[in-house]
């Protein structure tokens, strides 16, 4: 029997492929992408990543052993203190303090986004917050081992640094241990149950999309 990790990768595949197509994650990789729409983007990550971070705390309170417990503390401490971390570092070179970072109003997208994923980890089972939230890691993940070995791709100042975090080892151990995770969880699960975890991980997936978009299109509120 096949993974249902397999499962849900190939349900999302076209809409990961459009995120590689995407003009803000090919202008990156090729180095041309404008600073201001990376820098949107750090901050809009930033605050999201805020939130993002609850959704570990909430799998780490849902789960049932300490083991499990222990992991997703360690999620959360690696979102808290080794991602956002980059991310004000990377706000330092243009200036913007970590309060800045902080006070970042979130574009419509950004909050789409964070509201769905906490409605998730409220509202739903662990292996649901676990589907929700694993698109974004596993993308990350998937277009950071791939930009690395492009030539060429490590070459620029400002945009190599994110992509060695995203195709690091470290973050690769903790996306593989959340893929198998998610397989563990869903073992034994009936069809109505799977398809539920599916549609969130459709979802979050789609989501990560309007966030390449948003960040390419600087999004702001119309008013």
């Amino acid at each position: 029997m096949s993974r249902f990790s397999e499962r849900l990768y190939e349900s999302t595949q076209a809409i990961w492929d459009k995120c590689h197509e995407h003009p803000f994650l090919v202008e990156m990789r090729e180095g041309t992408l404008d600073p201001e729409r990376f820098i949107y983007y750090l901050k809009q990550d930033y605050v999201y990543l805020i939130d993002y971070a609850k959704l570990f705390a909430m799998a780490s309170m849902k789960a049932r052993d300490l083991e499990t417990m222990t992991k997703f503390a360690e999620l959360l401490h690696s979102t808290l203190h080794v991602e956002m971390s980059l991310h004000r570092d990377y706000a330092a070179r243009f200036g913007v303090s970590r309060e800045e970072l902080e006070q970042t109003v979130p574009a419509p997208t950004t909050i789409a986004y964070t509201k769905f994923l906490l409605d998730t980890a409220s509202q739903g089972s662990l292996a649901e917050v676990v589907a929700a939230l694993l698109p974004c890691m596993w993308s990350y993940r998937v277009i950071g081992v791939a930009y690395a070995k492009i030539p060429g791709a490590l070459d620029h100042p400002l945009y190599r640094e994110w992509i060695l975090m995203y195709s690091s080892e470290e973050f690769g151990e903790l996306t593989d241990w959340t893929i198998d995770y998610m397989d563990r969880v869903a073992e034994g699960l009936p069809e109505s149950e799977l398809a539920r975890l599916e549609e969130r991980f459709l979802v979050a997936s789609k989501l990560e999309y309007m966030f390449w978009d948003m960040a390419y299109r600087k999004e702001e509120w119309p008013i």
